[in-house]
């Protein structure tokens, strides 16, 4: 993925692809913390009107979320990890999570009231050497991050920093225990949840929904709320992970292998997961060697469509070096002319897939089918070598197979989105302005309320694409820049907005 830019104008830098075959990317990002909000598009073989550039998109809520086991032990989904409790032994088990709202931070409470505070979170008090009628069970933070409140399992709460009392169970009759809670947008309120999934609402908290009378293969340990507030996540102490309003499944440790039981959940609420200013590498089949790994760190699953071209060792090595912040790209295109695909490894390949099986004249039915099948056969080469992300980037770029027909590029690109959505994996384009509009004619996918994370091929214009609106692309919001070469190591330098 080394594109070099021409200087053209800012909307017009035009890419080049010096290496043939070069595909996909990996991202990694190790102290950032990734929350991406997309929009995903749908079938595009009928809704989309001829030199149509929108997309037609269906909404997938803003930031994933974290998981934290007894030991300390955290599980991003969606996300990236910023450490855990595990290495310090806690003296007593952890039993809850909150994020700060940047997405920068989070902190775990074990069941003594103690509170540990990783990234951009600080420390506002514990209850920690404090007497207790019962232990703590859970928290949530205020909605700027200079609070949080402790919860115990009677249902009696603790304010600390800016949190402010709305009420508690504590002395209130209860069928089972408070297990966690999660805070509303505005802070003016909040919920508890019991561990057989019973919800309880205090201040402006709205209820959408319990599993209280329900079947639970595991009693539920925790919550978390959507940024919006309109929706909140459960998790079970098997990882297993419930949803209700507008909270987005982006994946569970359920029938997983855990050090200990999940005790927690908490949600990334932050707009952007990186921390502006930092700085890593993006690797390809090309690269010679993995080099040291910093704060971000990319790598490329496979290269031109349906085809696995990256050395496995290399390749296991990346991923072993960037661990739980592991991000992926595939090499996307669209090689479709005169009524033939010219790479595809059986009929199936764009036959069948989310449009269903298309007729052999329906092409754009064919092009969804196509992506999607290109996606999933990226993300099985990885999960093959063991590798897998929550977090994938798709590589658009005119140095790819791409048709002629931009109908035909569009509806492949959706297919790709639409299906990484449908495993609970977060997806954002790499590309420029210029290559974008030869591509797509100019597709829009993100929105103000939906944001599609891009990241920008940009040597020539290096940090000031992050703040350039005439370098972004697709209606999307620049989270990554790619600011040149390292020959070293055969890579590609990367700076996070």
């Amino acid at each position: 993925m080394k594109i070099k830019l021409k200087k053209e104008g800012k909307a017009h830098s035009k890419g080049k692809r010096p290496k043939k075959g070069m595909a996909v990317r990996l991202i990694l990002s190790l102290s950032v913390i990734l929350a991406l909000s997309l929009s995903i598009g749908t079938s595009p073989s009928v809704k989309m009107p001829p030199h149509s550039n929108t997309a037609t998109t269906s909404t997938i809520s803003s930031g994933g979320y974290w998981m934290a086991g007894a030991d300390g032990s955290t599980y991003n989904f969606a996300t990236l990890s910023l450490g855990s409790a595990a290495p310090y032994h806690p003296s007593q088990p952890i039993v809850g999570m909150a994020t700060t709202p940047d997405g920068h931070g989070y902190w775990l409470v074990a069941s003594d009231g103690g509170v540990f505070a990783f990234g951009d979170a600080v420390f506002y008090g514990s209850m920690g050497g404090k007497p207790l009628n019962k232990p703590i069970v859970g928290m949530a933070a205020t909605p700027d991050g200079k609070g949080y409140w402790l919860v115990a399992s009677d249902g009696g709460v603790f304010a600390f920093g800016d949190a402010v009392f709305y009420g508690s169970m504590g002395g209130k009759p209860l069928n089972k225990p408070i297990v966690g809670m999660a805070s509303t947008p505005d802070g003016k309120g909040y919920w508890m949840v019991a561990s057989d999934g019973g919800i309880f609402s205090f201040g402006d908290a709205t209820f959408y929904g319990s599993m209280g009378g329900k079947p639970l293969n595991k009693p539920i340990v925790g919550m978390a709320s959507t940024a919006d507030g309109q929706g909140y996540w459960m998790v079970a102490s098997d990882g297993g992970i419930f949803t209700f309003g507008d909270a987005t499944f982006y994946g569970s440790m359920g029938g997983k292998t855990i050090p200990a039981p999940i005790v927690a959940i908490a949600a990334n609420k932050g707009t952007n997961p990186f921390v502006p200013g930092t700085t890593g590498y993006d690797m390809s089949n090309y690269t010679i060697q993995v080099p040291p790994l910093g704060t971000l760190a990319i790598a490329e699953s496979d290269g031109y469509p349906f085809l696995d071209n990256r050395n496995p060792t290399m390749f296991k090595e990346e991923a072993a070096a960037a661990g739980a912040n592991l991000q992926l790209y595939t090499f996307l295109g669209a090689p479709f002319s005169s009524g033939t695909w010219q790479i595809a490894p059986s009929p199936s390949a764009y036959l069948s897939g989310p449009s269903g099986t298309c007729s052999p004249t329906n092409y754009l039915c064919q092009a969804v089918n196509y992506g999607s099948n290109e996606a999933e056969h990226s993300l099985l080469n990885a999960q093959s070598l063991g590798i897998t992300s929550n977090i994938w980037w798709l590589d658009v770029e005119t140095g790819g197979p791409w048709s002629t027909d931009l109908q035909i590029n569009n509806a492949v690109i959706q297919g790709a989105i639409q299906y990484f959505h449908s495993q609970g994996i977060l997806v954002g384009i790499y590309s420029t302005a210029y290559q974008w509009e030869q591509i797509t004619g100019g597709m829009t996918l993100g929105t103000a309320t939906n944001p599609l994370p891009i990241w920008i091929a940009a040597p020539d214009y290096q940090q000031a694409a992050c703040t350039d609106p005439a370098l972004w692309f697709a209606g999307g919001t620049p989270w990554l820049v790619q600011t040149g070469t390292n020959t070293t190591y055969n890579v590609d330098t990367d700076y996070a907005c």
